[in-house]
């Protein structure tokens, strides 16, 4: 972790000619709903994706195996083409980020995608290149790949992800005209377009540094000082709430809520009362269907 946080602080981002990988993503195709089509096309997906993920480099980040950036990919197959080879469904995503000198890994996104569509042969080849669109399959892979490097690199380094959120903005444009569902701007509130626009708009600066300062201030720090950790969380709380203020449905602050949620409750349970309250009116005023969840740290 701290050789992460290191290349974060000076910015060593792209190292040409590195052949290293960045993650440890683990993969799994669900497609129990589906009829007609040889299970064994979906190991051979899950394994293609494996293998395109953690094989790749993606940044040029020379990170040790320990280090590398860990994260979860669920794909729910819900539609199938009868004896075809175009597919539909949902990607569950997740990224995880060790928290310093402890077993704990804090999870940064936990978000479901529900505008999945590709097309996939047994071990066809997966291409990719910026600026090229060759598949969706890889489009969405590259978008996510970007997507959570920027936000690990966020966790260590405020706004320390910004050229890792220009690439998935890149991997977005390029789509743009694919026909493919979850690109387009106008398409709704919802969606891999809007996400990264969000993070990468000056407007809701203030949710990047709520990822900066909760991670690396807040709960790198409770190992060896709790106190001044969960008064560094709830500081970065009150971030959640400007975006909030400013744009209350926006795409970016809904996924890092969902994220934290309970965690955040886990954080406040020993808490003094004036911690609990100060984290009860941020958080049950940015996320009222749960408000009773935060209130529960009282009891």
């Amino acid at each position: 972790m701290l050789k992460k946080l290191i290349i974060a602080l000076f910015f060593v981002v792209l190292v040409h000619g590195s052949s290293a990988q960045e993650f440890l993503c683990k993969v799994q195709v669900e497609a129990r709903q589906i009829a007609g089509v040889d299970p064994s096309v979906f190991d051979a997906l899950e394994k293609t994706v494996f293998e395109f993920m953690n094989n790749r480099s993606w940044s040029g980040l020379n990170l040790k195996i320990e280090e590398r950036i860990e994260c979860m990919m669920l794909f729910t197959i819900e539609g199938a083409e009868q004896g075809g080879d175009k597919f539909s469904g949902k990607l569950n995503v997740v990224l995880q980020r060790p928290i310093y000198g402890t077993d704990y890994n804090s999870v940064v996104i936990n978000l479901v995608d529900k505008d999945v569509q590709f097309t996939y042969t047994p071990y066809q080849s997966m291409e990719y290149a910026d600026n090229v669109f060759n598949d969706n399959l890889t489009q969405i892979l590259a978008y996510y790949a970007y997507l959570m490097l920027g936000l690990d690199m966020d966790t260590y380094s405020r706004y320390g992800g910004t050229i890792f959120y220009q690439k998935a903005q890149t991997v977005a444009q390029t789509a743009q005209n694919s026909n493919y569902k979850g690109w387009q701007l106008f398409e709704g509130p919802k969606n891999r377009y809007q996400l990264v626009e969000n993070l990468l708009n000056t407007s809701y600066n203030d949710l990047r540094s709520m990822i900066y300062e909760y991670h690396r201030l807040g709960l790198d720090i409770m190992v060896e000082d709790n106190q001044n950790g969960r008064k560094a969380i709830t500081k970065s709380l009150g971030y959640l709430k400007t975006v909030y203020d400013k744009r209350p449905n926006i795409y970016s602050l809904q996924v890092m809520i969902e994220a934290k949620r309970q965690e955040i409750i886990s954080i406040y349970g020993e808490a003094t009362p004036a911690e609990k309250v100060a984290m009860i009116n941020i958080m049950s005023a940015i996320d009222p269907p749960n408000g009773n969840k935060y209130e529960a740290v009282n009891k």
